[in-house]
């Protein structure tokens, strides 16, 4: 189980407009999912309502897309409507202006709140019943318990079992590492 707080995945053509040429991504952390990292390198993004959001932190590697992801909180404060989405699936959604060290990058489309979901080993999958794009339940005990009935499936042979909420949905259910939680077909 894994609070997912705002980020943004960059490709490397992003990565130089907003840290010079030749820029890469340098890892700070180690993320749970094989090869993933949190970038050392943060950026601004601006908002509609031209409010900012600074220290956006950058997961890598790099991408072959641009995206944001937000909070439904920061997506009010910041003035889009960021659609509800799975990773990857930006068509439609709202763009953004990125602000780095060396320059400036517009997002044409790309911002996006991101669906609730975990990520599945095909032997995981197996003994869950499930497959890639179906959904599971995620019941969460606790002082503020609830029950999350639409978590997407994704699965990869290079998956470790996590479930990825926003911190907007790890605040509604009051999550804690020793907070009780079940995975559900």
């Amino acid at each position: 189980m894994n609070i997912s707080a705002r980020h943004c995945h960059l490709t490397p053509e992003a990565v130089e407009a907003l840290f010079g040429p030749g820029a890469k991504l340098t890892p700070m952390k180690w993320l749970y999912q094989k090869d993933q990292f949190a970038a050392q390198e943060m950026v601004t993004l601006v908002g509609p309502r031209s409010r900012i959001i600074s220290n956006l932190r950058i997961l890598g590697p790099c991408r072959s897309l641009n995206q944001v992801e937000l909070a439904h909180t920061d997506s009010i404060a910041l003035g889009f409507e960021a659609p509800i989405r799975f990773s990857g699936r930006i068509e439609g959604t709202p763009g953004c202006m990125l602000m780095g060290p060396k320059g400036f990058f517009e997002l044409k489309e790309g911002v996006i709140r991101a669906a609730p979901h975990v990520h599945l080993h095909p032997d995981d999958a197996a003994f869950y019943g499930v497959k890639g794009g179906d959904f599971m339940r995620l019941r969460v005990g606790g002082p503020c318990a609830l029950t999350f009935d639409r978590v997407f499936v994704r699965v990869d042979p290079e998956f470790k079992l996590e479930v990825h909420l926003d911190t907007d949905e790890g605040n509604a259910c009051a999550l804690q590492p020793d907070t009780p939680v079940e995975l559900l077909k």
